[in-house]
Parts: structure tokens; sequence; C-alpha cells
């Protein structure tokens, strides 16, 4: 018998610091709403002007790096996985294993509200498949298939 709970409702900045190792500049995700067991979330991501990577990417034309979208999509689904109760009540460190066919379809630029919509593929003991899109109101702007490894830290 399953017992995950089925909704988990949301996850505010201070459950990500804890259900995560990312801190600033690297943490890209903002809040995580809609999560369903491990099946699903939709992360949330502001992007600001004063984020680091606009210095070099790029100082006269500001674009959110496709990698750091990539990157969004992973902390979801590790957010969900930890918070779902999947892994156990102690703390873990998640991996990425692989990203696959990753396409980047527009600009980001600061803001914009990145949504990190993420779906269970599937899951091997410890190991999560998740499909992301990456949607600004509404509009794709990145996809790519994830995949993650949950460990004892």
């Amino acid at each position: 018998m399953n017992d995950m709970p089925s909704t988990l409702e949301s996850a505010d900045i201070a459950r990500i610091l804890k259900a995560l190792p990312h801190r600033y500049p690297f943490l890209m995700v903002d809040r995580v709403t809609g999560m369903r067991a491990d099946e699903f979330a939709i992360g949330i991501k502001n992007v600001t002007a004063n984020e680091p990577q606009f210095m070099g990417h790029f100082p006269d034309n500001p674009v959110f790096p496709g990698v750091l979208m990539i990157e969004g999509m992973a902390q979801t689904a590790g957010v969900l996985c930890i918070c779902s109760g999947a892994t156990g009540d102690t703390v873990k460190s998640v991996f990425f294993l692989t990203v696959d066919k990753a396409k980047f379809r527009k600009q980001v630029t600061p803001g914009d509200t990145i949504e990190y919509h993420m779906t269970k593929i599937a899951r091997k003991k410890m190991m999560w498949w998740y499909r992301g899109e990456a949607r600004v109101q509404g509009a794709l702007v990145a996809e790519a298939e994830v995949g993650a490894m949950i460990v004892n830290a």
C-alpha cells in the first residue's frame, strides 16, 4: 500500500532550502506549487535583473541562460521527490544523472516568471526521471527530460 500523500500543495522558500543544498546564486526555484506525491509539480522562478549571470549573459541584452532553466527543472524535481516522502526521512542529496531532449524555444529576460512544469516519467529505486516544460505566461520557452538520483548526504 502506498502511504505517500496524494497532494502536498506547495513548498515555500524555507521548505525548499531545507530540501535542497543549493544556495544563492545557484538556487533556481523560489516556490513549488501543485505538488502531487512525486508525480507532478510546478516550480516558480522570478527572473530579476540583479542576478549575477546577467553581468556576462549579456550585459546589454540580458538573457536568462538555458542551462539554468534545465537546472531549475532539476531542482523542482528534487524538491518534489524529497518533500513527497518518497525518499524516507533522512537528509538526502540530489545528483543529476541525465539530461535528454533539451530544446530552447524563446528567450527569457528579467521581469519574466518561469514556471517549471515537471511530470514524472519513471522511477527505479532512488532514481527518478521527469519531463519538464519551462513556461513564461503560458508560452513554452524550454523543455527537457531530466534524471536524478537521491543519495544519503
